[in-house]
């Protein structure tokens, strides 16, 4: 008996080499009100204030930077989009405060693939507004830069981020044993995903 052979799987193209380094790092609006952009060297107080935030520390390894190493910080988010790295933008109100952190670590544009990174300072807290931001970088990433798989890790013992997960529509795929390391230890870590068409 002579059978078709099999199809094989569609293979996502990559994203080229450049497509973040030949263009500027655009502002990207969450709400009316609200706006993911670039973080800027008259940010640094916002990085100084998430660092003396105990929430912020134990999910984040920020540490406590001095306004220098902020702003030292801040020329490094920025080096690293040149080097197609990293997508971090500062979430803050339409020309005004910085409420939180947003981005994309881990950027493999070869792989179609990044880590979602983020943070919201004690008073933007409880509103849904890290939900939404998330989801906004999430179209970005998936839309225009062309990425095809995004994940977001969190420490099973963070069920915030787990909820920031749920609602912004990445998908729990399992449990990794001791895979983050907190200043308390190791944890194990919860792995959702959004892929390319999940949206």
């Amino acid at each position: 008996m002579i059978t078709d052979p099999p199809v094989p799987a569609v293979v996502p193209a990559a994203v080229p080499a450049g497509r973040m380094a030949a263009r500027t790092q655009p502002v990207l609006a969450v709400s009316p009100a609200i706006e993911l952009r670039p973080w800027r060297a008259e940010d640094a107080a916002a990085l100084v204030a998430a660092g003396r935030d105990a929430a912020i520390r134990q999910w984040n390894l920020l540490g406590v930077p001095t306004a220098e190493d902020a702003c030292r910080r801040i020329a490094r988010m920025q080096a690293r989009w040149q080097a197609e790295e990293a997508a971090i933008w500062a979430m803050a109100r339409r020309g005004g405060e910085v409420l939180g952190l947003v981005g994309w670590n881990d950027v493999d544009l070869a792989a179609g693939s990044a880590e979602i990174v983020y943070w919201v300072l004690p008073h933007a807290r409880g509103g849904g507004l890290v939900v939404e931001a998330v989801r906004r970088a999430g179209r970005w990433a998936l839309d225009d830069l062309g990425l095809h798989r995004l994940t977001l890790c969190h420490s099973t013992a963070n069920p915030a981020s787990c909820r920031v997960a749920d609602k912004a529509g990445y998908t729990f795929e399992g449990t990794m044993r001791s895979a983050l390391r907190h200043a308390d230890g190791w944890h194990d870590q919860h792995l959702h995903a959004l892929v390319a068409g999940d949206l």
